[in-house]
């Protein structure tokens, strides 16, 4: 769940050696794509609410991901969402070195406490002002502020691929305003499948909330083939 590139901020603060070892022995046991991974195809299937559109995928980097659905008129912003949560999947399954992501920044400690989410790291530098959370070596939580949202979230469940990795596919992600109101709350339940060795996405549950609505939309990816 590490984040993305983002606007990087000066800070004063010394790098921690021991909290950043934490950190980067949960990054080094979280699932990614191999470094000379080429892509993949796949058919879309979008059930939103009980309307069904279909579509095709295609991913090739973090910079090239392609989406094309037959939406009915009126469902934009269905179309959106699909093409982000597909980006963010991406984002999050990209080969990255610690170095290249979260071990650019400073990380220190805080104060220990009896969290049952384990141990609380400090970010410093990277434009979000994150924390995580770790225990057994796995992110357990994280938390960003991006000005006009702060978001938690909570990792609930993960899946261990066969090279012994570990695959998020559950989590929560509470979105608050910037005076600490709840403004929304979105469940995410995945389900991977894997081709020759790489796991791909096959099935992404999410339960949100929308115009004053619960509702949910399923992702099945199908027929993937490795580019």
């Amino acid at each position: 769940m590490e984040h993305a590139r983002c606007a990087t901020t000066e800070t004063s603060v010394q790098n921690d050696p021991e909290a950043a070892q934490w950190l980067r022995r949960a990054h080094e046991k979280t699932y990614r794509w191999p470094l000379d991974f080429s892509g993949f195809t796949a058919e879309l299937v979008c059930n939103d609410n009980g309307v069904i559109s279909t579509g095709q995928v295609s991913i090739r980097s973090i910079k090239e991901v392609d989406v094309h659905f037959d939406m009915p008129e009126g469902k934009e912003g269905v179309q959106k969402w699909v093409r982000e949560q597909i980006a963010m999947m991406t984002a999050h399954r990209v080969s990255r070195s610690f170095e290249e992501g979260d071990g650019r920044f400073s990380i220190t400690f805080a104060e220990a406490d009896q969290h049952p989410f384990g141990r609380q790291l400090h970010i410093h530098g990277d434009g979000l002002g994150s924390h995580y959370r770790i225990k057994d070596d796995r992110i357990q939580q994280i938390d960003r502020d991006m000005g006009r949202m702060r978001f938690t979230i909570n990792i609930e469940e993960a899946t261990q691929m066969s090279d012994g990795r570990l695959l998020t596919t559950q989590y929560v992600v509470f979105y608050f305003s910037p005076d600490n109101h709840l403004v929304k709350v979105d469940s995410v339940s995945d389900h991977p499948i894997e081709v020759k060795g790489i796991a791909l996405p096959c099935h992404r549950r999410v339960i949100l909330t929308e115009d004053g609505k619960a509702v949910v939309r399923v992702l099945q990816f199908k027929n993937h083939q490795l580019s």
